[in-house]
């Protein structure tokens, strides 16, 4: 088997509206496609990322709570990639998004820093 590339990272929210808001508003992800599923009682909103990444936003009735923190084994954090974090964090600041102080990655020298979508998803910043 050869991988070829990510396709998509599906996230499931609490608050559909909140978080559609959130992806496309704030983060400005393209929708491809949005569906609810009657049966389920539950959308399904289909984003895209300019390199083509995919992110399937799910609402489910009463979902459980995702544990963060402290950290717990599974799928630790999502991670985009900026030209400007300084750019980028203004424009989070300038929407009421609280975000961690940029730090810089030791091993690489670019400079990161984490910010939570609406239910807490810790989401990542690192700059080109």
């Amino acid at each position: 088997m050869k991988i070829l590339r990510t396709h998509h990272v599906a996230i499931i929210c609490s608050d559909y509206a909140r978080s559609k808001y959130f992806y496309t508003q704030v983060l400005g992800l393209d929708i491809v496609a949005e569906v609810y599923r009657e049966q389920r009682n539950s959308y399904k909103l289909d984003l895209r990322l300019p390199d083509g990444l995919q992110i399937e936003l799910f609402s489910f009735t009463n979902p459980p709570t995702r544990l963060s923190y402290p950290e717990a084994r599974g799928l630790r954090h999502l991670a985009f990639e900026v030209q400007n974090i300084d750019d980028a964090v203004d424009e989070l600041h300038n929407h009421g998004i609280t975000v961690e102080q940029v730090r810089v990655d030791e091993h690489t020298g670019k400079r990161f820093t984490f910010f939570a979508d609406p239910d807490g998803l810790p989401l990542e910043l690192y700059e080109r």
